[in-house]
């Protein structure tokens, strides 16, 4: 027993690559925390920008953001996501078109939906934000196992519970998060670690300018094969029914993901050899009844996400228009693919989205 048992485990960690041999070599990941599809299909939502519960600097935002053309305004609040991605990527959730993303899970809060994003495995088990050691296997873990991807994986995290999530001490990836300090040679992680320690916090964790930041230099000093940045201001701004901020952390993190788009493009080891997968966590509730500042069980429309690919393997086809539903379950098992592997787990793993990847 103890032999099959082995066995069981050799194969699921020691992944081989099945798949046809993939442009992509390294693979980026970026979650913006309980980011409203609304928003990023239809930019600022006018509801919600004329409240004044909820909007204190509307001449501002109106300004900045506003358009009476939804796919301008779209382009205003994610200028990399409607320029850059649109015209070299995937976009899927509009659901005005019948193109929908859900959370598989039940429970449409972060915990659980981070565990169904890198398990591929919508575990009704996981069913709370406690800091707990997450028993699934998640695929940043498997990657890390393979002997190419070895110690090149790393997790930068706003969210101090990031290293539950992705157990750091059974899966062996670099996972700082919060105001860990970084412990790392480069002087300009060495001046993050200063300024993360010194600055102030107006959400109670470090700014997301800081996660990114300290992603950034670390990939330019380590060049890691895998790479997750997740941002959590969003989230916090919402639940704090801050649209001027919820906007304002949405614009901003989209620009650091296109900054480190011209990063990568601008490395040898990186261009054109990797693809940048951005999504969320959960959705949010509905502006009519005043719940987009929460999501949850019982909040209606809190389970409908979007996901957008940016990538060597990715056909360019922009905003996806076929009317189908898919899930974040299926986000683990496609990030496995691109790199070339079948993720593989001791628990069951949802299929992958093939469309992202075939040409």
């Amino acid at each position: 027993m103890r032999q099959v048992r082995l066995l069981f485990v050799l194969c699921v960690f020691t992944g081989t690559q099945i798949f046809a041999q993939r442009k992509t070599e390294n693979i980026v990941i970026f979650t913006l925390d309980g980011m409203r599809w609304e928003e990023v299909f239809g930019g600022i939502d006018s509801a919600i920008l004329n409240n004044p519960k909820f909007t204190r600097e509307k001449d501002d935002l109106t300004k900045k953001f506003w358009s009476d053309d939804a796919k301008e305004r779209r382009k205003k609040l994610f200028p990399f996501i409607w320029t850059t991605v649109a015209a070299h990527g995937q976009i899927y959730g509009n659901r005005m078109i019948g193109n929908n993303v859900n959370n598989a899970n039940p429970y449409w809060f972060s915990y659980p939906g981070y565990n169904e994003i890198f398990t591929g495995y919508p575990d009704t088990a996981v069913n709370s934000n406690d800091k707990i050691k997450n028993k699934n296997t998640n695929v940043l873990e498997f990657l890390n196992q393979q002997r190419p991807l070895n110690g090149k994986v790393a997790a930068f995290s706003t969210w101090d519970c990031f290293p539950y999530i992705l157990n750091k001490w059974r899966s062996g990836i670099y996972v700082n998060s919060d105001v860990d300090s970084i412990k790392l040679n480069a002087p300009s992680l060495k001046l993050i670690d200063d300024i993360q320690f010194l600055t102030t916090k107006p959400i109670g964790v470090r700014p997301d300018i800081l996660t990114y930041m300290a992603g950034r230099e670390y990939l330019k000093a380590y060049k890691p094969r895998v790479l997750y940045v997740a941002f959590d201001e969003t989230d916090d701004y919402a639940h704090a029914g801050l649209y001027d901020q919820y906007l304002g952390s949405a614009h901003a993190e989209d620009g650091m993901i296109a900054d480190l788009w011209k990063t990568v493009q601008s490395m040898p080891e990186y261009k054109d050899k990797t693809t940048f997968i951005i999504a969320c966590d959960h959705g949010r509730g509905n502006k009519i009844k005043e719940q987009w500042t929460d999501h949850g069980q019982k909040v209606e429309d809190a389970g409908q996400i979007w996901i957008a690919v940016l990538g060597p393997d990715t056909t360019p086809i922009g905003e996806v228009k076929a009317q189908t539903t898919l899930y974040q379950e299926q986000i683990a098992a496609t990030i496995g693919a691109l790199m070339g592997y079948e993720f593989k787990a001791e628990h069951p793993v949802a299929k992958p989205i093939t469309t992202i990847y075939s040409k």
